[in-house]
């Protein structure tokens, strides 16, 4: 919504220029909410490493990766379906974002390797990761709803599974092992560290076990 608005009061900027009429009076004021203190609705640890067991054991590979992707790079999933086999040999992707700017998706090598050797075993040398049957780029629209689906039949709660979800696990785990707020805001591509620190709040649940291990008094 407040995206909408900031182009609303653009427009009327522009109109007060080509006509000199003062639109002051019709520019709309943005609309401020309060950021929760807790987060649920994110995947847990637990539940993305099952996820992910679960849909190799069955032999999903497509869609095992398209979670390791999303989870190893925090990726966006406008970002996750632009990876070519091509991009896994270099070890990372360079996307430009809106403003000209140049962001690096890296790529574990493990994972790299991984994927590699799946790509072999189905004789593909080029192109895109992730595609369909018929050979195209599968939709953002189409990841999000098949995502759902396959949290259904995994028994994970499909509330917490949605591309966004594993780019937040990505951002939880990286401070868990690497607590640089700095980087991490690079590595995710925030123009600002304050949009990062939504990944430093906990769920409920990680509230409550910090609070029954460090209230002691």
């Amino acid at each position: 919504m407040n995206n909408r608005i900031y182009g609303i009061n653009r427009y009327l900027d522009f109109l007060e220029e080509i006509y000199g009429s003062q639109m002051i009076h019709f520019r709309l004021t943005v609309i401020r909410t309060q950021q929760a203190a807790f987060l649920d609705n994110i995947i847990s640890k637990e539940n993305y490493e099952t996820f992910k067991k679960r849909l190799k054991d069955s032999g999903n590979l497509l869609w095992y990766f398209v979670v390791r992707f999303l989870a190893c790079t925090g990726a966006r999933v406008s970002e996750l379906v632009q990876i070519k086999v091509e991009h896994l040999y270099l070890g990372y992707i360079d996307l430009y974002t809106k403003g000209g700017k140049i962001r690096r998706l890296h790529f574990p090598d493990a994972l790299c390797q991984e994927a590699l050797e799946w790509l072999s075993a189905k004789g593909q040398v080029s192109g895109f990761l992730f595609v369909n049957r018929k050979g195209n780029q599968i939709t953002a629209r189409g990841i999000s709803s098949q995502l759902k689906a396959l949290a259904i039949r995994c028994n994970i709660p499909p509330e917490t599974v949605y591309p966004h979800s594993f780019r937040h696990r990505f951002a939880k785990n990286f401070l868990e092992k690497f607590n640089d707020i700095s980087l991490l805001a690079d590595l995710m591509g925030h123009e600002s560290i304050e949009t990062t620190r939504i990944y430093l709040t906990k769920s409920t649940q990680e509230q409550r076990e910090l609070i029954d291990k460090i209230v002691t008094w």
